[in-house]
């Protein structure tokens, strides 16, 4: 009977094709030093012609290590989300890991159900954002990670790689200032998130150190998204305004969302309304922003 064109190939197809036994070939594909080079390569050749591929699941039962990150984040289709989740796949690949990437949408479910499915498959490591800064159990992670995002500094004793946000929004108000923007509208992100408060703590340090009254500046809260920052835009247009109005968003994102509010205004930038973004995507760099 032939062999089903479906089947996947065995160590012992390897092991045929070579005409060695089933452990010599085994001993080949894992490294053993106790095989012949010889022999090693014939096991190599003899795999490569059957397209046998090693189950890294079985292997990772016996090593206790399976090859595989883990990475959580909330928003894929952020570019620069999506600009940290090429930089983590790079470095995996670099050193022989596979990197499985998982979008949480901001959604703490979901974000729970893509831990389980990590410590199912039994990754060595996770990269997490998580979708709250206000959680206290870190043992619900479960499995060895690395935080991003700002929910590390509650957590010092936790490895973690964060933005430097104080000095970003330092730069970001002086850029203002430097285009006769002292006392700019904000547009945030959720109170939810610690990322909000170490944002909105430098503009107030800044205001106060160039003794402007922080209290005079109008203040949107929205979801770090587009759509975030069209509607949180649409609320700053309504308020009362004399002049000439100027933005700093939270995020790239949020900052185009709020374009698209002025332009559907009948409004015009920079003509009307000046908006700085915070992040650096690409898209960001949008021609008539400042």
């Amino acid at each position: 009977m032939s062999k089903s064109r479906n089947r996947r190939p065995t160590i012992i197809d390897v092991a045929e094709r070579a005409g060695v036994s089933k452990s010599t070939a085994a001993r080949a594909l894992t490294g053993s030093s106790n095989i012949t080079e010889e022999t090693r390569a014939k096991v190599v050749k003899a795999a490569a012609a059957v397209g046998y591929e090693r189950n890294h699941l079985a292997v990772g039962m016996r090593s206790g290590r399976s090859g595989m990150l883990g990475l959580v984040i909330p928003d894929i289709t952020n570019p620069f989300w999506a600009d940290v989740a090429r930089g983590a796949q790079d470095r995996a690949t670099k050193s022989g890991a596979s990197l499985l990437v998982f979008s949480s949408d901001w959604d703490p479910e979901a974000e729970a159900q893509h831990l389980r499915t990590l410590r199912q498959a039994r990754v060595d490591g996770a990269i997490i954002n998580p979708v709250a800064d206000n959680f206290d159990d870190l043992d619900r992670f479960g499995l060895p990670f690395v935080f991003i995002g700002s929910s590390a500094e509650r957590f010092a004793d936790v490895s973690s790689v964060g933005s430097d946000i104080t000095q970003a929004v330092r730069l970001g108000l002086d850029h203002l200032v430097s285009k006769g923007h002292p006392a700019p509208s904000l547009i945030l992100g959720p109170k939810s998130r610690l990322a909000r408060a170490r944002f909105l703590r430098a503009v107030h340090e800044h205001c106060v150190e160039r003794d402007i009254d922080p209290a005079i500046l109008a203040v949107e809260d929205g979801e770090y998204t587009v759509e975030g920052g069209r509607v949180a835009m649409r609320r700053l247009l309504e308020r009362p305004h004399v002049g000439h109005v100027s933005v700093f968003a939270a995020n790239d994102m949020m900052a185009l969302g709020a374009m698209m509010a002025v332009r559907e205004a009948g409004l015009d930038c920079p003509r009307d309304v000046s908006i700085l973004g915070f992040d650096g995507i690409p898209s960001g760099n949008s021609p008539g922003r400042g």
